[in-house]
């Protein structure tokens, strides 16, 4: 009996959708063979008459490496002598005779584009030394944690400017490890969301068309170049986190577009099979297979790349039939859910959080419910969710003119109607600094010199508003222009005293929020905010606490002016007696102050604060320090229980993982029939065969011309 490098084991689990560590099978593997060292190849076709590797090793020759079709599905094929760095492709004979070059849907490495050819890489070099780090994400909960994210696109971060004769000046990722470190730690920041780096054809697409599932892009390096990079963050205590786009694929002809000849990996179906906005083609989720090479990439970067989250792009483009198609068709209860997609994040989320400490951060616009909520309790099991709503509201008010802001002040205060409904994260990203949108420091109303003050109140606002935080690049020091993912921020305008300010202002806010758990620990839900005052809007004036969920101990008192002018006094109502001491002001030279409580009811408060607010200003006051009752400490513990218990319990779900018996358990009929035997192999061999022998005839008939 021959062995099988891709086991009958491998294969029934494949067929089910839950080989979960996949891509150690699939693809281009260096091993040694019965002494002998080479690249073991292995391939998902059902459809193929014939595969045959070409690359660098066989000079590019088709039919000289040809694969042996082992099932009805499976290709094979070891290379003795083949090592790492030979690029490679698939030559696929499709099922109406025509031949198409294919770059390998699992390669671990591809070449800089223009070129498109897999690369052999050898992953089990690198000696990683995240030890530390990745046992204490182990043993945390994150919702309780503070996470503060720089969302940045490596290639236009910062540009290499002595590489004059390159077009790109892309810096690379280990010299890209040291100064983005260096410059995130300074800030602030806890983590970085970093765009673009599963392997992709067009830079215009920022990497969100993408044919390299488990290939980091070549722009900025080797695969181990890309290891050093999150090795690196990590060793500096920076969380990375991965754009990941499971929705769709481009149509370029060499990635995964009617793959052997059908519609493999994308719906059969025409009113499923694409996205017409996008030009792209949609996955289909009810092949076990296509969601297995889903949920494998996943947990790919994960587990060798170490990454600690991942970022789904366009999950509501996946939940609905209907999105972006005048037809669609629905489902069998006649809706335009897209119920296999349901399961699939249902799938993956709920066996990522049981298996490692990662998880998945949701870039969702739907109106779907409980997209955090655990699996077993029918929601989708992400681990936050981006909340679209609150950044569309607040960029509205902040582009209306401070005079008529009193007709949108509902848009600043409707957010926290829902904020506790779901694990948020507030994202002021890439999206909205592009395609006429402005940047952030030009979508504030007002003169030039207003919006230096506004955009400074628009971040305090930020910082105490309920939610996990992300920002783009570049709008931390108030980026003038529009992203450009050709060229480079303008980092020339920290010289600027203004632009200089608006960085120290985000970076002292940072500071706070990741040293005040009642700004980041969101776990205690509605509890930990309160409003002051929602209801000032003739005088754009905002004011809340926000507190642990057991008493005002460690609370803190926000007063937000989005107003061109002084409001003094300003009167607001705080919750105990004592001394408020002023820790924050966005105007950086306004010296450390207290103010001393006067018993008098205010805003339904039994004290009273009098605040000045120069324009534009906000302020965050301390809450004086009471000694806890035996009521607040019992509620305290029972608060931090039910947190532990609601995190337990998330990652301890199993309704949506399938249910797949061993195969031993397995009646024989089944198991043959989800793994075929090895005869039915045999019966479309001698079509193989004659398939390959004529066209190694055709293509020595070709060289003697």
């Amino acid at each position: 009996m021959v062995k099988r490098f891709f086991t009958d084991l491998d294969r029934y689990y494949f067929h089910h959708g839950v080989h979960y560590e996949l891509y150690n099978k699939m693809g281009a593997h260096v091993v040694e063979e019965d002494g002998v060292s080479g690249v073991h190849f292995v391939l998902w076709a059902p459809n193929a008459r014939a595969v045959c590797v070409v690359s660098d090793g066989n000079g590019w020759t088709p039919w000289r490496d040809v694969m042996e079709k082992v099932d009805d599905c499976i290709w094979e094929l070891f290379v003795p002598g083949m090592c790492e760095g030979v690029k490679y492709k698939y030559l696929i004979v499709r099922a109406d005779g025509s031949e198409v070059m294919k770059a390998d849907p699992y390669a671990y490495a591809s070449e800089l584009r223009p070129a498109n050819a897999s690369v052999v890489a050898d992953l089990s070099k690198y000696e990683w030394g995240d030890d530390e780090w990745r046992k204490q994400k182990k043993e945390e909960n994150f919702l309780e944690k503070p996470m503060a994210v720089y969302e940045v696109h490596l290639g236009s971060w910062k540009k290499d400017w002595e590489k004059w004769w390159d077009e790109d000046k892309f810096l690379d990722y280990r010299r890209l490890a040291h100064e983005l470190c260096e410059y995130v730690k300074y800030m602030g920041y806890t983590h970085i969301e970093v765009m673009g780096i599963c392997e992709y054809p067009f830079d215009g697409s920022w990497g969100y068309q993408v044919t390299g599932y488990f290939s980091p892009t070549a722009r900025y390096g080797k695969p181990e170049d890309f290891m050093y990079f999150v090795d690196y963050m990590h060793k500096n205590g920076i969380g990375v986190i991965l754009d990941w786009v499971p929705a769709h694929f481009p149509k370029d002809e060499f990635g995964l577009d009617w793959f052997d000849g059908s519609p493999l990996y994308e719906y059969a179906d025409p009113l499923r099979a694409e996205y017409p906005q996008w030009g792209t083609k949609a996955f289909d989720l009810g092949k076990p297979e296509v969601s297995n090479f889903l949920i494998a990439s996943a947990f790919f970067w994960v587990n060798v790349y170490h990454v600690d989250a991942l970022r789904a792009d366009a999950v509501a483009a996946m939940l609905y039939n209907s999105f972006g198609r005048e037809k669609w068709r629905p489902n069998k209860y006649g809706t335009d859910f897209n119920l296999e997609s349901f399961e699939f994040f249902r799938h993956l989320n709920t066996v990522l959080r049981q298996r490692t400490s990662a998880f998945i951060i949701a870039e969702d616009s739907s109106i779907v419910s409980g997209v955090t909520a655990p699996a077993k309790n029918d929601g989708l099991g992400f681990g936050l969710k981006w909340d679209m709503g609150w950044m569309n509201d607040t960029i509205r008010y902040y582009n209306e003119d401070p005079v008529f802001r009193r007709y949108k002040h509902h848009l600043m205060t409707g957010t926290f109607d829902y904020v506790f409904l779901e694990n948020y994260i507030l994202v002021l990203s890439h999206d909205e600094v592009v395609h006429g949108k402005g940047s952030m420091f030009n979508k504030m109303a007002g003169s030039h010199q207003d919006k230096f003050g506004a955009l400074k109140t628009a971040y305090t606002m930020m910082m105490g508003h309920p939610g996990k935080k992300l920002l783009f690049m570049g709008q931390d020091f108030g980026q003038e222009a529009e992203w450009d993912y050709k060229g480079s921020l303008q980092w020339q305008l920290c010289d600027d005293p203004g632009h200089r300010d608006i960085m120290d202002c985000y970076r002292r806010l940072l500071s706070l929020y990741t040293s005040r758990p009642v700004l980041y620990n969101d776990a205690g839900k509605k509890n930990v905010f309160e409003w002051i005052n929602s209801g000032d809007y003739m005088r754009n004036l905002f004011s809340f606490i926000r507190r642990n969920p057991w008493n005002y101990n460690d609370a803190l008192v926000f007063v937000i002016n989005f107003a061109p002018v002084y409001r003094d006094p300003i009167e607001i109502g705080v919750p105990v007696s004592g001394d408020y001491v002023k820790i924050f002001s966005t105007y950086s030279d306004e010296p450390e102050y207290s103010l001393t409580a006067v018993e008098e009811e205010c805003d339904g408060r039994p004290y009273r604060l009098v605040v000045k607010l120069r324009p534009y200003e906000s302020l965050i006051f301390a809450v004086p320090w009471h000694e806890s009752t035996d009521a607040e400490k019992e509620e305290e513990r029972k608060t931090r229980r039910r947190m532990k218990e609601d995190y337990d319990d998330a990652i301890s779900d199993n309704k949506y993982v399938p249910k797949v018996p061993s195969p031993d358990e397995v009646p024989a009929a089944e198991s043959h029939a989800a793994a075929p035997a090895k005869p039915a192999a045999k019966k479309g061999g001698v079509k193989i065969a004659k398939v390959v022998k004529a066209r190694k005839a055709a293509a020595k008939k070709t060289e003697n011309k």
